[in-house]
């Protein structure tokens, strides 16, 4: 009767040693096949909100003007993938009697910075840059200007930087991979990270 008893405590251990290894490797990879790609939408006024935080921008341009960016205001740019953003403008130099005032609007395709888990804008454009009040040769100098403060504005300013909790869901780590514009802000998809 010992024998049997000792018998069946080995096959326990056994049992323990190599089944439940088993079966818990078994759980974990059907965990791994829940956790595909998912997307995440960001609304436009959350990214509005982390953009507020980045502004006023104040930048040195053609070593003459400061120009300050102020009151960013983010659109969607449904059609092609892009975002719009335009702001006040205060333009000073030594010069110049008084700041000018004015706007800039610009346009950008959205792209996913995974090196700073970020939103960013790539190939900008200024679509419109007024300064009422200037002359042609002056408006030409500010745009010049302009484009150089904007240059910086999409290398250096993120539209969007991911949460902790966006990158890491159900202890799986994801890195997102494409983004596209919707009616009401982005939709980005997450993969699984290699």
């Amino acid at each position: 009767m010992r024998t049997g008893l000792r018998i069946s405590a080995r096959r326990r251990r056994l049992f323990q040693l190599f089944a439940l290894p088993l079966a818990a490797g078994a759980l974990l990879a059907g965990c791994a096949s829940l956790s595909g790609p998912r997307e995440v939408e960001i609304p436009v006024e959350r990214l509005q909100r982390g953009l507020d935080q980045r502004f006023p921008l104040q930048q040195r341009a053609l070593g003459v003007f400061d120009l300050q960016l102020a009151r960013p205001q983010l659109a969607i740019l449904r059609d092609n993938d892009r975002l719009a953003l335009t702001a006040d403008v205060i333009v000073t130099a030594p010069l110049m009697r008084r700041p000018l005032q004015g706007t800039v609007a610009l346009s950008g395709r959205l792209l996913v910075d995974n090196v700073r888990n970020a939103v960013v804008l790539s190939d900008a454009q200024i679509e419109r840059f007024t300064v009422p009040g200037t002359d042609e040769r002056m408006q030409g100098n500010l745009t010049a200007a302009a484009n150089v403060v904007v240059e910086r504005l999409v290398r250096d300013v993120p539209i969007y930087h991911f949460r902790p909790d966006e990158l890491r869901y159900l202890g799986v780590q994801y890195v997102p991979t494409t983004i596209h514009t919707t009616r009401d802000g982005l939709s980005v998809r997450f993969v699984p990270a290699q």
